[in-house]
């Protein structure tokens, strides 16, 4: 006999979701906070045997990437993603630069808005999609420190808020 489950379980957040067939490898966190995202693109990520096993694997640091237009193509610059341990010689460089697929209007469009002063463009997660590596790029623009005071104190007013609704129930 089956017993009846639990009401008390705690619902992920929307935002944390990923869609059916995506497996969400990581987020840059830190981007959010420090910069305020425009607009945002998907890319497909070009990589090599070793690195896909070592995403696989969830370890990968998107803190100091970020994407450069290069020659007409874009580029992910800085992501560390480290060696897969048994890939033995075959293994690739954990900082190496690895090359985003787009189409060339996209990355015209994205390199003009790019170029505008103050703007960057940020990896903001790296993801599988139907079993291709995909990242979600940015067109960021960087924080003031009022502008985070701001998104801080809402989130605290939100917060307060949720908890004093809870607090009613």
């Amino acid at each position: 006999m089956n017993a009846p489950m639990s009401k008390s379980k705690k619902k992920k957040k929307d935002k944390d979701k990923a869609a059916p067939g995506e497996k969400v490898v990581t987020r840059n966190r830190k981007a959010k906070h420090d910069y305020i995202v425009h607009e945002t693109l998907e890319c497909g990520l070009s990589l090599r045997g070793s690195e896909v096993k070592s995403l696989r694997g969830g370890t990968v640091s998107l803190n100091e990437a970020y994407a450069k237009v290069r020659d007409g193509e874009l580029w992910l610059v800085n992501c560390d993603i480290p060696e897969y341990f048994e890939a033995s010689h075959f293994n690739h460089k954990p900082k190496r630069d690895r090359k985003l697929l787009l189409h060339r209007r996209e990355i015209r469009r994205f390199a003009e808005q790019a170029a505008q002063k103050g703007f960057t463009l940020l990896p903001l997660e790296i993801y599988f999609k139907n079993g291709r590596a995909k990242v979600l790029v940015g067109i960021c623009q960087g924080k003031q420190k009022a502008d985070k005071r701001q998104a801080m104190k809402k989130a605290d007013t939100d917060r307060a808020l949720r908890q004093s609704m809870m607090r009613r129930r």
